[in-house]
């Protein structure tokens, strides 16, 4: 059985969360949690709070154990990108792309 968990168009780049799903993919809950915790980036924060829904969602919809439950998948995938522009010598205009990311986390029962 598996419990997943997904927030949508969050706005840090997904690069920078994907360096921290690499962190907790295959651990137990109670270990990411710990890791996410002590972790000084501002991805943990969103991906903390996102593995906690998982988890509540697991417990509560699918009457899993919160003992048994590890980090099967840990994700961050492009959302829309906001396309600015900021002016530069000689006329011209260079792009800022303010991207957004949808970080998602499920979590399975070891058996």
């Amino acid at each position: 059985m598996e419990a997943k968990a997904i927030a949508k168009y969050v706005r840090i780049s997904p690069l920078k969360v994907n360096f921290i799903c690499k962190e907790i993919r295959g651990k137990q809950v109670d270990e990411a949690l710990a890791i996410l915790r002590y972790t000084p980036k501002r991805g943990a924060k969103v991906l903390k709070k996102v593995l906690t829904s998982a988890v509540a969602n697991a417990e509560n919809n699918f009457n899993l154990d919160r003992e048994n439950l590890y980090v099967a998948e840990a994700y961050a995938n492009d959302g829309p990108t906001l396309k600015r522009w900021r002016p530069r010598a000689k006329g011209m205009a260079y792009p800022i792309l303010k991207r957004s990311s949808h970080i998602g986390v499920t979590v399975k029962e070891k058996e």
